[in-house]
């Protein structure tokens, strides 16, 4: 988060009525930005028609960044409402955990360019005449980089949940919604908004992949920042990129104070301690919105209003003797790997068909050895981040003060998307002749270390401060510090940054290990410059092998390696 200082001595103590009309004017101002920047969206497109095209004028960024952070928002929607319904159901129900898991695993090893070379088409011929349907593709697209990182946190809060927080929802007799809401959810809170930060953030990465598609020998341009960047690669404008990364840093200013700064602000609440001490997040525009008014009362008028709607009669309960005579015994693990096996074995028999008609086997084994490079890179990844970034985390989540000055830089280079600087990182591995081979793992970790980052933060940041009081009593420090309590209190939160950020990488991977600038192409040996150039191509078989090969990895490398660790963490390292 970014703290501007100059804003911080004012804590509208002011009469109501300057709060009201503040938020009553950005309202109106932020529904007509929408309403402005969303009428581009439904404009006519007739494939094979031109898109809108993208001029390199500096005047016209501030739309396209508007546009482009609108298209954020709406995944960020669709991503928390998939992340809530899909984390809970995998947590609840033994038999839909042992078969959303792996798919989620599957799911989050398909890269962006594997969803766009199937959804591009799907969605223009679902919205047909209108540009609606690209639309739709590219914020799906960044949906997709936005919301398997979310769901595995609120899964991970879920399956560690404090018994105590159980066993009182139980004691005082909860529903299951009023369990959710009163319970669950606001303990998962603060690390689903620091993930929800973190996904934002990662979205940016892949905006030049979702807004200049280029699948199937087909080229779609959509207004935003992603494309200008992606024009002013291609023609080598250095001025553009610069102005390019100033609308970034202004957008992502913007959007902290005035969105991620507030909503960190309001999670504090729902902070696990028993302890009074400790410096909670402040947010001048979170103070704005508590000193108006207005919410509260359209919320009384709300109720209000709801007490004289009419009722519709609910379904009759069933009684529980005739649900309990009916209800089937069912093996969860016996379903689960029955229907898990039956998708796996249709798809390796018509994956297997339909590859083997255009590439020969030699060249299947080739994909394996290209994704085996690509794990290699990824493994050093994740080694080399947690060594660095989760002290960096613990310091940070720990020190409330000290995170006032470091935030505003890690929100900064975590929102920034990463690609944006590539093209400079190009020409650098060309001047010093350096090999992209390894030059690509610093490209990766550009936009996949900060998931480590970040989850260190929320692990830390949701530790009781009566525990590290308690620590702190029995003079524990330095290492037994460590060992005894720092590590097992964030160790969900570790894992969960774990897995992201290794999906993270092999994402990543696909526009890091082929980088270009101009007519100069730079290609790593690995499996994601080996779909990137299938894609580009259009060419079918090797897509769906090298996809497929890339999920092979990413699932056996989660199901044997990354499974226990979350295993540990559910029985050994929860708090409570």
């Amino acid at each position: 988060m970014i703290r501007l200082p100059f804003l911080q001595r004012y804590t509208f103590k002011r009469p109501p009525a300057f709060a009201d009309v503040a938020l009553l004017l950005g309202t109106f101002a932020l529904l007509y930005v929408v309403a402005k920047v969303g009428a581009g969206f439904f404009v006519s497109f007739r494939p094979p028609g031109t898109t809108p095209n993208v001029d390199l004028d500096p005047s016209n960024l501030p739309y396209y960044a508007i546009r482009s952070s609108l298209r954020m928002f709406i995944g960020l929607f669709a991503s928390v409402i998939f992340s809530l319904g899909y984390g809970y159901l995998a947590a609840k129900n033994a038999l839909a955990e042992r078969i959303l898991v792996p798919l989620l695993d599957i799911l989050q090893s398909i890269p962006v360019l594997g969803f766009l070379s199937i959804t591009v088409t799907f969605f223009i011929s679902l919205f047909p005449g209108n540009l609606f349907g690209l639309e739709m593709a590219s914020i799906f697209a960044i949906f997709t980089g936005q919301a398997w990182n979310m769901t595995f946190s609120f899964y991970n809060s879920l399956i560690t949940m404090p018994k105590e927080l159980e066993e009182a929802a139980t004691v005082f007799r909860f529903s299951k919604w009023r369990r959710f809401v009163s319970v669950e959810l606001p303990a998962s809170m603060i690390g689903l908004v620091w993930n929800g930060m973190m996904s934002f953030g990662g979205g940016w990465f892949f905006l030049a992949v979702s807004e200049a598609i280029s699948v199937l020998n087909k080229s779609y341009t959509l207004p935003g920042v992603g494309s200008y960047v992606a024009r002013a690669v291609n023609e080598r404008n250095m001025p553009a990129l610069f102005w390019a990364v100033v609308a970034m840093v202004v957008i992502i200013v913007i959007i902290d104070q005035l969105f991620w700064r507030p909503v960190v602000a309001w999670a504090e609440k729902f902070r696990m301690d028993r302890s009074a001490s400790g410096v909670k997040a402040t947010s001048w525009a979170y103070d704005l919105m508590r000193a108006a008014k207005l919410p509260a009362l359209a919320s009384r008028f709300w109720r209000r209003l709801r007490r004289r709607l009419p009722r519709f009669p609910g379904l009759p309960a069933i009684p529980w003797k005739i649900r309990r005579r009916h209800r089937l015994k069912i093996n969860a693990d016996l379903l689960a790997a029955f229907f898990l096996g039956g998708i796996t074995v249709v798809g390796l028999y018509y994956g297997y068909g339909f590859v083997t008609k255009e590439v020969r086997l030699q060249e299947i084994a080739e994909a394996f050895g290209l994704g085996f490079l690509t794990l290699l890179r990824v493994l050093l990844l994740i080694a080399l981040a947690c060594v660095v970034w989760v002290p960096v985390g613990v310091f940070i989540g720990f020190n409330p003060r000290f995170a006032r000055i470091a935030q505003p830089i890690v929100q900064i280079c975590a929102s920034f998307p990463a690609n944006f600087l590539f093209p400079a990182a190009t020409v650098v591995f060309l001047r010093l002749g350096l090999s992209i081979d390894i030059g690509s793992i610093a490209l990766m970790a550009l936009g996949a270390q900060w998931y480590i980052l970040f989850n260190t933060i929320a692990g830390a940041m949701a530790v009781p401060n009566d525990l590290r009081e308690m620590a702190a009593s029995l003079r524990l420090s330095g290492m037994l510090m460590w060992k005894r309590v720092t590590l097992p209190a964030i160790f969900p939160f570790l894992v969960t940054g774990a897995i992201t950020a290794s999906g993270g990488a092999w994402n990543a991977s696909i526009v890091s290990e082929i980088v270009t600038w101009g007519h100069k192409t730079l290609r790593a040996h690995g499996l994601g410059a080996y779909i990137a150039d299938a894609t580009a191509k259009g060419d079918w078989p090797r897509i769906v092998l090298g996809v497929g090969v890339m999920c092979v990895f990413v699932v056996t490398f989660n199901r044997f390696g990354w499974r226990k660790l979350y295993a540990a963490a559910e029985t050994r390292y929860r708090l409570g």
